[in-house]
């Protein structure tokens, strides 16, 4: 210790040392508020994709549903087809029914996709008859109800499409 005057001085209590503390002292605060803020926003960021991903599991199965008839489709695309080959298409129809009203973001684009599953499944051609030759007329009652029964495919396809973009969009939030 040394005296000046006779009044001792203790070490380190400068001016620039004590102004240096006081500045030091706020950039540690200004840097700890900076993180604290950070990480509310990071916080709130993981908090907002974690109820988006909840909120998109709710389309998974009308997705997979949707994906599944629209490969049931495509295997009968430029085939006539009786109702007993339909099954599939009936069976998934019938699922999408079921969800089609308690998702409401999709009820419009999953009703469309189920009016035009009934439209196709009732265009199916009627079961074939016990004779081997069909006459010139069923013959031909046959051709016009296999092309009502492929425009009504050729709009599921384009309803399910339309229901799987939405999805899409839906996701992306």
């Amino acid at each position: 210790m040394t005296t000046i005057n006779g009044t001792p001085l203790a070490l380190g209590t400068s001016g620039g040392s004590l102004a240096a503390s006081i500045a030091f002292s706020f950039l540690m605060g200004a840097l700890a508020l900076y993180t604290l803020l950070h990480h509310q926003e990071v916080f709130a960021w993981m908090k907002r994709i974690r109820s988006t991903d909840a909120a998109n599991t709710a389309y998974n199965e009308p997705d997979q549903w949707l994906a599944d008839l629209y490969k049931a489709q495509c295997r009968r695309a430029k085939k006539p087809s009786r109702a007993e080959d339909m099954e599939d298409i009936s069976q998934t129809g019938d699922m999408i029914r079921g969800v089609a009203d308690h998702i409401e973001a999709l009820r419009p684009e999953l009703g469309k996709v189920v009016e035009r599953v009934d439209d196709y499944l009732n265009a199916a051609l009627p079961a074939q008859p016990p004779a081997l030759k069909l006459s010139f007329p069923d013959h031909q009652a046959q051709l016009v109800q296999a092309m009502k029964q492929e425009a009504a495919r050729a709009e599921l396809a384009h309803a399910i499409s339309t229901a799987r973009q939405k999805i899409t969009l839906l996701r992306r939030g």
